[in-house]
């Protein structure tokens, strides 16, 4: 019950994404909570490989690479995805940004 909660709040939070970003649109409710399975699954699959390939990079900026990759991530959502696309890459920025932020705020008030 709790995932599929927080499966719809994620696609809650791209919809609120898309709003407020004018480069990101997600086509309706159906394709965002598409788009939060994929942006799970692609989190869960292909995010720790990159983190371990990219770590000297993370470690001599701090951990800021991660941004990018989170962007990345973001980004390749938006172009596997008809009805959810991210036009640019520091549209993916702002998108990942704000997406965590709003994610991770909700996550929190599920489990306290």
């Amino acid at each position: 019950m709790t995932l599929l909660l927080v499966w719809i709040l994620n696609a809650v939070t791209l919809l609120v994404v898309a709003y407020v970003l004018p480069g990101i649109v997600v086509a309706s409710f159906w394709s965002a909570m598409l788009a939060a399975a994929v942006l799970g699954l692609i989190n869960m699959l292909v995010k720790p490989v990159l983190i371990l390939l990219t770590l000297p990079i993370t470690i001599v900026t701090l951990g800021l690479f991660l941004l990018v990759i989170n962007a990345l991530m973001f980004w390749l959502a938006g172009s596997i995805l008809k009805g959810f696309q991210v036009n640019g890459f520091w549209w993916a920025v702002g998108g990942a940004l704000l997406y965590s932020v709003i994610s991770g705020f909700l996550s929190s008030l599920i489990n306290p």
